[in-house]
């Protein structure tokens, strides 16, 4: 029974993740089409809110057990924690305008060391041996698999600033939402964190695509980190129906429900290994829908970051020696 539950955890994980790997490739599609980054995030958190709205009220009527619910702190502090969630869809979504798909997850994977940076820092306590190791293995495969061995790739700085930031903010989301009314149903705490997260996503809505705040520094910092405001249109609700549906399930709604069902089975060590499966998952389809070129450097360089993810996340020998 217990082999079987790891087998459930290992395939819910495996295919969230594989899912949540796809999103950027319809991200970068919806770009060509002409829309923007408000736009793409907006019908996303929208129509997932909805949709969580939707499988909440089903959970309700159906439980045949009284569902937690949470109190005014817990409300307030799963908002807070949600706007990072909105962050690093932002962040990464402005990466992916500058840079291929394949480079913008790489540095979305730096979360893996960003993590144990945090960690450390949290818990006053060098990293182990191993991380610190598996942390230097990202590092060279990070410098490979975006090509920066190349001397002949340029590299567009706004792209790798904003997808550093994306997983500074993706490092964040996991700490909280670990961490913060465990004892919640998964939808009713995704929809608190996703409406925490809207609140982010529709500041930029006003400040990019109703209107720009033309004011000093703000304005030149807009200019210069994001898109050019000469392409600036009004809101096209088309984005609803021929991306919104598809990036809100691929983005908001199926990964966090595999995730929360997949993890407690799998374990988290385990679980962590096999989500590493949207590194590879996005480069593919940013490769065979895209017509991105990932040549063999980036492909080792890709490796290299699954195997530190791997190494980080086994047992100890005293684990493996207690099991």
């Amino acid at each position: 029974m217990q082999k079987k539950n790891v087998l459930k955890g290992v395939l819910f994980v495996g295919i969230g993740a594989s899912i949540y790997g796809m999103l950027a490739t319809f991200v970068k599609l919806a770009y060509q089409d002409g829309y923007t980054t408000s736009e793409v995030t907006t019908s996303q958190f929208i129509l997932g809110l909805i949709g969580l709205l939707i499988l909440n009220f089903i959970q309700t009527i159906t439980s045949k057990k009284t569902l937690s619910s949470p109190n005014p702190q817990e409300v307030r502090n799963l908002l807070l924690a949600g706007t990072s969630l909105g962050c690093t869809s932002l962040f990464y979504y402005i990466s992916v305008q500058y840079i291929n798909v394949s480079i913008a997850i790489v540095l979305l994977m730096q979360s893996v060391w960003f993590s144990v940076v945090v960690e450390s820092l949290m818990t006053k306590k060098l990293p182990q041996f191993r991380k610190i190791i598996s942390v230097i293995i990202v590092l060279a495969g990070t410098i490979l698999a975006t090509n920066l061995v190349n001397s002949q790739i340029e590299i567009d700085f706004k792209g790798l600033f904003w997808g550093l930031m994306a997983a500074a903010s993706y490092t964040l989301t996991m700490f909280t939402s670990n961490k913060l009314a465990t004892h919640l149903p998964v939808l009713r705490k995704s929809i608190i964190m996703l409406a925490g997260g809207s609140i982010v996503i529709f500041l930029f809505l006003v400040f990019a695509q109703v209107g720009p705040l033309h004011v000093g520094s703000l304005k030149t910092f807009y200019l210069n980190f994001t898109e050019n405001t000469e392409h600036i249109h009004a809101f096209r609700y088309s984005i609803l129906w021929k991306y919104g549906f598809i990036l809100a399930l691929f983005g908001t709604i199926i990964p966090p429900i595999l995730f929360n069902i997949g993890f407690p089975n799998a374990g988290l060590g385990l679980g962590s290994i096999v989500s590493s499966l949207e590194l590879p998952v996005s480069v593919t389809m940013a490769f065979l829908l895209l017509g991105e070129k990932v040549n063999v450097i980036q492909w080792f360089g890709i490796a290299l970051i699954l195997f530190a993810i791997v190494l980080m996340n086994l047992p100890a020998r005293k684990q493996i020696a207690m099991v």
